[in-house]
């Protein structure tokens, strides 16, 4: 199955996915764009929701019912830039919730080289529908809870 090795794996409540850096991710000096971090982050979260299990499909359908049109947006993001990755370096993105609320939810991401942590940042991702926020529906917001083990793990 080749997913899960794309997608990462979630172990121990938290997601961990690997990256390799490409010329197409440094500026003119071989180091990783600082905006490039902002998309390596967003493929942890996509893969994170994508590992939930394979009762993924029925609990997106089952919040689409609730409330069609749904989406989760970023709402706030607090970074800091440690140390810069440069081209070819292997890296690993780091995804856990930290708090699952009403209708956001708190996730901690790191980017690490082997053992270095080169970026962290907290996330607070809100579910909306039609422009506002919404509760987000209750099996979703269960199986967000950050003591969850999902498949790929």
């Amino acid at each position: 199955m080749i997913a899960p090795i794309l997608d990462g794996v979630i172990r121990d409540g938290r997601h961990t996915m690997r990256i390799r850096v490409y010329y197409e991710d440094t500026d003119f000096s071989g180091i990783v764009y600082h905006a490039n971090y902002l998309r390596f982050m967003e493929r942890g979260r996509t893969n994170h929701l994508r590992l939930l299990g394979a009762e993924q499909h029925a609990l997106f359908a089952e919040a689409q019912a609730e409330t069609p049109g749904f989406a989760f947006v970023v709402r706030s993001m607090q970074i800091d830039f440690l140390r810069p990755a440069r081209m070819d370096d292997v890296l690993e993105v780091v995804t856990a919730p930290e708090e699952v609320k009403g209708a956001s939810i708190t996730l901690k991401q790191q980017i690490l080289r082997a053992d270095e942590l080169l970026v962290e940042a907290r996330v607070r991702v809100a579910f909306v529908c039609g422009g506002r926020a919404r509760p987000i529906p209750k099996a979703l917001r269960t199986a967000m809870r950050p003591d969850q083990e999902r498949i790929g793990g």
